[in-house]
């Protein structure tokens, strides 16, 4: 991991170089999934399926699945085994080296809730699997490249943030809490070493990643405050970035 100090930005670039080739390290397995499972039922409501993944390398990531209530009136998709390993925190953020992932879908977002066996069996292309992918792809990033991930960061699908699928033009993750869901279920203690924040992913546009990174974090929630913008996905909402006016001015 490197650090671009640009300084037109509000916020420090990290890029994160592959790694030589090294032996692979499967796992098996996740020590604190009975006390998230416990902590998702909780705050958030009955785990309807877990998703186990198979063949694990550094950490073994399974997915839980509630489905839409009066409640939560959306599909919640949860992480554990994030949190088995700590993320290689700056000094100063000892606090933040543990965390799990959540991202929120619409009631409607296409999923088989029927007679599914493995997570692939729940979704038919990718423009349905794509945030189910980003879960697992960024839960296992701070691991694979001995980083860390916490609020306001953001991981661009590629050097220039292409689009996740077909039928959309967002193209990177912001890491915040999800403001739909209550604060009790921000914080899990499991001891006076360990405390697992969860994370919401909220899909952004590349100029809004952009606008991020000159003008910072809560510069950018303020444009979201103001168009409305949610944790739970929405594959057409506004680009509360996109330049107007003859010199392309924000």
């Amino acid at each position: 991991m490197t650090e671009n100090e640009d300084i037109s930005s509000e916020v420090p670039i990290y890029r994160h170089i592959e790694k030589e080739h090294r032996d692979f390290r499967p796992v098996s397995g996740n020590s604190e999934i009975e006390l998230i499972s416990e902590h998702i039922e909780k705050h958030l409501g009955n785990i309807d399926s877990v998703f186990h993944e198979i063949v694990s390398e550094l950490v073994h990531i399974d997915i839980h699945y509630i489905k839409p209530s009066d409640k939560f009136p959306f599909q919640i998709f949860v992480t554990s085994g994030m949190s088995d390993r700590p993320m290689n925190v700056p000094d100063g953020q000892d606090d933040n080296r543990y965390a799990e992932l959540c991202v929120l879908l619409p009631r409607d977002w296409p999923i088989q809730t029927e007679n599914y066996k493995i997570l692939v069996d729940a979704f038919k292309d990718e423009n349905s699997f794509w945030p189910i992918r980003w879960l697992k792809i960024i839960a296992r990033f701070p691991h694979e490249y001995d980083t860390w991930i916490g609020w306001g960061h953001t991981i661009p699908n590629g050097e220039e943030a292409m689009p996740f699928s077909d039928n959309t033009e967002l193209g990177c993750i912001l890491i915040m809490p999800g403001i739909s869901l209550p604060h009790q279920f921000f914080e899990l203690k499991i001891n006076e070493d360990k405390i697992i924040k969860f994370y919401s992913l909220y899909p952004i546009y590349k100029e809004e990643m952009d606008y991020r990174l000159q003008n910072g974090t809560d510069k950018l929630l303020d444009k979201f405050d103001k168009f409305k913008i949610r944790d739970v996905i929405d594959i057409n909402r506004p680009n509360t970035c996109l330049k107007k006016g003859l010199f392309g001015l924000w």
